[in-house]
């Protein structure tokens, strides 16, 4: 396995509005990605949705039920470094290419068709590129604060703010951020 962090599951223990079992894709490279999955599998709809940072798939966590109270499955990876997936130490590991082959390798594994993609933040920024590699997986899209990355136009003044904080604080309290959201 590629040198990584691996969070205790008991971290995650007792977590309000959280009450879904921990289930893991293994990549090639041992690397485990973690991800909820819930609702039927022979679903007409499945939903797969993608967080941004500084979060995991707990941002969905009132989603989740939602979507499978209406009938769908529910599939929420936590992206590799994020939540309880693997946390590799080499930060040159972490790239565009790297999350999206992880998601391509977790869609094919569990044999996702029918796919509501629902991104968030910068989970839209590598979610909106899967359906170029299998359109016809791919029948509806939400999109919530994130955009399509084109390189064709700067970036906005939004984008640069939060990566000039997230820059300045490596070790960011995101407890303390999220209660911040809250308010």
């Amino acid at each position: 396995m590629t040198d990584a962090l691996r969070t205790p599951d008991r971290n995650f223990a007792d977590l309000p509005g959280w009450p879904y079992a921990p289930r893991y894709f293994e990549r090639p490279d041992g690397l485990r990605l973690h991800y909820v999955d819930e609702g039927p599998r022979e679903a007409a709809r499945t939903w797969l949705c993608l967080h941004g940072q500084p979060t995991w798939s707990y941002l969905y966590r009132r989603m989740i039920p939602v979507f499978v109270g209406a009938g769908a499955r529910v599939i929420a990876p936590d992206f590799l470094g994020f939540g309880r997936s693997d946390k590799p130490r080499n930060d040159a590991v972490y790239t565009f290419d790297f999350h999206r082959d992880t998601l391509l390798g977790l869609i094919e594994s569990l044999g996702l068709r029918n796919i509501a993609l629902a991104v968030q933040d910068w989970g839209g920024l590598i979610g909106l590129t899967l359906p170029m590699s299998a359109a016809e997986r791919y029948p509806s899209v939400l999109i919530m604060n994130t955009a399509l990355g084109t390189g064709d136009a700067p970036l906005g003044e939004g984008f640069l703010a939060w990566r000039a904080f997230s820059n300045r604080n490596p070790d960011m309290d995101i407890a303390k951020l999220e209660r911040r959201r809250r308010h």
